[in-house]
């Protein structure tokens, strides 16, 4: 048997994991990563899925563990090559299915809505999902059964023992499945460094209880827009104060109307109203949910923060509470977006104290708790960067695995596991596909380079015709400026440069050198050496010679 991560190792997000037996293969989840500074223009991230693809045949389906992004957001761009049954949880089908009717060049796909504790097979392979804790509904553990063993894989999962829904994780499950024993485990490492236990979703609500009626302004509130429970206790405290609540963000609008069509958000009546319904009520009963916690540039809050909001304007008497914690590498765009608040007038909440945000993943206590309860033989930290891996497989050392069963991989390794070894014997095409506009893929290291040098330095047009004949320069050189510097105020600068085209290129033509790809390339040595040598700047240099013919 083989177990190979396709993405979620050393990283935060775009999870997915093949399990392949024989000539079956199956995949846990295909999530996406939001891109970092240095991806610049890039919309997302997806896995690699070239190996999935050149063996499709064998691909039998993909089984989803919860309903979040970085776990279900590649399908759109998964399913378009893979076209094979999709299994869920109701919640999780039934935010994968718009999704699905949004992306171009995707049919009817087939997509399973599966209950927790009903097994059912995929290939060759018998599967359940156990119910577990979660920052979202529906979120689950599968346990693959196979002819060598069960393989085990958390999810993304918490020990709430005071959930907002009331359904706790199904500890009985997950002890009565593992019992019959778990050859292979895979866990959540998102929180592996924290001590203790998570505090429950549930501290969350009494929290705005206690601030809800002390704040006299409006209430804007920023949270994922997947975690229902947090936007049920938000339609809670303001129902209980009386207030409207107001819906902003596209993706937080889609989260409600779905969440409360199948029944997992209960709305008070009459509680939501229109944006343009804001003005005919006071500041003290409109509260306003909204995208945009992480910072996002487009996201609604940001747009609000910049005074680009169209129809709502932030200022003194209003509160904004941050109910959620920066994924990292998003503290910086965050702060941004905190300081243009209060510079606008609001007051900030974020942080700790009042505590307004907890997380959904399980703390070291609640680590230890889950490898006590499946006793797995061989062991993987999954879903974290690697600090985080190499931290959970110490804290399993810790619980009794015996280290040469423990094994920390990488995206793309092939992990085999045996009856009794363990071990990497291989590696497929893993890393990044990018994500821009509607292509797929097609930004790539050079694209990027570009860009990048774009930003940094700008770029430098010159354009020039000649006449090949009588090695002449009819028009020109002429020198555009973009992003480098402003020409009117670099006068000598550009007077300098424009002389070193025409050097350039009459160099060329005496020489005998006609061929564009020449001149373009002695033009680029000669103007990039001197810009250089005065600026200590590389902008981007794009020669167009025309050719006179006459």
């Amino acid at each position: 048997m083989k177990i190979i991560p396709l993405g979620g190792l050393e990283e935060i997000g775009k999870n997915m994991t093949a399990i392949e037996y024989k000539d079956d293969i199956i995949v846990i989840d295909a999530g996406l990563s939001f891109p970092g500074e240095d991806l610049l223009g890039v919309d997302v991230v997806i896995p690699d899925i070239t190996y999935l693809i050149n063996n499709k045949e064998r691909v039998k389906g993909i089984v989803l563990t919860h309903g979040h992004e970085d776990h279900i957001g590649a399908l759109p761009y998964v399913l378009r090559d893979l076209n094979v049954p999709v299994y869920g949880t109701r919640l999780t089908i039934g935010l994968v299915e718009p999704k699905l009717k949004e992306a171009r060049g995707l049919g009817k796909q087939k997509l399973i809505v599966v209950k927790p504790g009903d097994p059912f097979k995929v290939g060759g392979f018998k599967i359940e999902m156990i119910h577990t804790c979660h920052s979202i509904p529906d979120a689950v553990a599968i346990a693959v059964h196979t002819p060598l063993g069960i393989v085990f894989h958390t999810g993304d999962f918490k020990f709430d023992q005071t959930p907002v829904d009331g359904r706790a994780t199904d500890f009985q499950k997950i002890a009565e499945v593992c019992s019959k024993g778990v050859l292979f485990m895979m866990a959540d490492s998102t929180n592996v460094m924290n001590p203790g236990y998570s505090q429950s979703e549930s501290v969350i609500g009494q929290t705005f209880d206690t601030l809800f009626p002390q704040i006299k302004g409006r209430i804007i509130l920023a949270t994922f827009a997947s975690n229902v429970h947090r936007i049920q206790q938000v339609l809670n405290a303001a129902y209980a104060n009386r207030r409207k609540v107001v819906v902003t963000g596209r993706s937080m609008l889609n989260t409600i109307s779905v969440a409360s069509e199948l029944g997992y958000l209960k709305v008070p009546k009459n509680i939501f109203i229109e944006l343009e319904e804001m003005s005919n009520y006071t500041e003290s009963k409109i509260v306003i949910l909204t995208t945009g916690s992480q910072g996002e540039p487009m996201a609604a809050l940001s747009r609000m923060a910049m005074s680009e909001h169209r129809q709502i304007k932030i200022g003194k008497g209003d509160t904004v509470l941050f109910s959620a914690n920066p994924i990292p590498g998003n503290e910086k765009l965050v702060s941004k977006v905190i300081d243009m608040l209060i510079k606008l007038g609001a007051d900030v909440i974020q942080g700790p104290s009042p505590r307004v945000h907890v997380s959904g993943h399980a703390c070291r206590e609640e680590l230890k708790m889950m490898l006590n309860l499946v006793k797995p033989q061989f062991f993987m930290p999954a879903h974290g960067e690697y600090r985080m891996l190499l931290s959970h497989a110490k804290l399993a050392q810790e619980v009794g695995i015996p280290k040469e069963n423990i094994i920390i991989a990488d995206n793309g390794s092939v992990v085999q596991a045996m009856k009794k070894k363990i071990s990497v014997v291989g590696k497929v095409p893993s890393g990044r596909v990018l994500i821009d506009g509607l292509g797929v893929g097609d930004v790539g290291y050079v694209v990027l380079r570009d860009r990048k040098q774009l930003s940094q330095d700008g770029i430098l047009i010159v354009v020039a015709t000649i006449n090949r004949s009588t090695r002449e320069v009819i028009a020109g050189p002429d020198i555009v400026s973009r992003g480098f510097v402003y020409v009117r105020e670099a006068d000598e600068l550009m007077s300098e440069a424009k002389v070193r085209v025409e050097r350039s290129l009459y160099k060329c033509m005496d020489e005998g050198a006609m061929d564009w790809s020449t001149i373009k390339t002695s033009l680029r040595d000669a103007l990039g050496k001197f810009l250089y040598e005065k600026t200590r700047r590389k902008p981007m240099i794009l020669p167009i010679i025309m050719e006179d013919t006459r």
